[in-house]
């Protein structure tokens, strides 16, 4: 979980430019990409608010890994270096915001709910020009838009982030399978560091415990499958639950929220 060295592409910063200097509060940014498209670490010189209709997003910043599936988004402070792979094909649809604005939305990268009404907002945002008519009845869309990212809930859909090469080793191997059943026993090996040594730097790196780390890892990676509209059943057996109802019971405990409830609406 390293962060990769690569960097966002001359092309890539040139055209997002007009966004990052535009003499308004907030601008919107529309893009569609195919899946697994790295943009690689970069940084804005404005906060943005990452949202996608379709898809799901990864972003990792040097302190954690963020999930951003559809129904929410991933607040991104100012000047804070990150890299976005898409997991599928993604519909990116994301603002900018000038500092004056971006003081609605928190002071760290967060997951955020998108309700129904902000992604309507947000929409209507990117459908407007870059230097939209300040005067005209978008701006109180704007202003509204800053409303409800003030009270928008927050998503547990984040992780610590692991630095050490050998934590790195067994986070890798378990993004890659959250189903996977060892235990820290069967990962040193793999790590390339004791059991007693793995357990240190788990709560040291990460302030949770390898069982917590990998129970957080599995409910984020559950609910970006449902939200992608794979049955729970499906979703349970992909994380490393041996029943439905016993993941259902973790779901809910997690998010507050059914497997069902969190589903897409047809």
């Amino acid at each position: 979980m390293a962060m990769s060295g690569q960097t966002l592409s001359r092309t890539g910063q040139s055209r997002l430019q007009p966004f990052e200097q535009a003499p308004r509060p907030m601008v919107g940014y529309s893009n569609d990409y195919q899946a697994g498209h790295d943009t690689g670490l970069h940084r804005h010189p404005r906060a943005q608010l990452l949202f996608a209709i379709a898809g799901v997003l990864r972003v990792t910043t040097e302190a954690a890994l963020f999930t951003v599936p559809p129904g929410t988004g991933l607040w991104v402070p100012a000047d804070m270096r990150h890299a976005v792979r898409m997991d599928g094909a993604v519909q990116m649809r994301s603002l900018f915001l000038r500092a004056d604005a971006a003081a609605s939305g928190p002071a760290a990268a967060t997951v955020i709910a998108v309700s129904p009404l902000l992604r309507e907002l947000i929409l209507t945002v990117c459908g407007e020009p870059v230097v939209w008519d300040s005067r005209g009845p978008i701006r109180l869309v704007a202003a509204l838009v800053l409303h409800e990212i003030r009270r928008a809930g927050t998503r547990p859909l984040s992780l610590p982030a692991c630095r050490d090469p050998r934590l790195a080793r067994v986070a890798t191997a378990l993004i890659a399978d959250p189903a996977d059943a060892r235990d820290l026993d069967g990962y040193a090996t793999v790590a390339g560091a004791s059991v007693r040594t793995l357990a240190r730097l788990f709560r040291s790196e990460t302030g949770m415990s390898f069982q917590q780390w990998r129970r957080q890892l599995r409910m984020t990676e559950a609910l970006a499958r449902i939200a992608q509209g794979v049955p729970p059943a499906r979703v349970a057996a992909a994380v490393g639950y041996a029943s439905v109802p016993a993941f259902g019971a973790a779901f809910r405990e997690t998010f507050g929220t059914t497997p069902a409830m969190a589903a897409p609406k047809r």
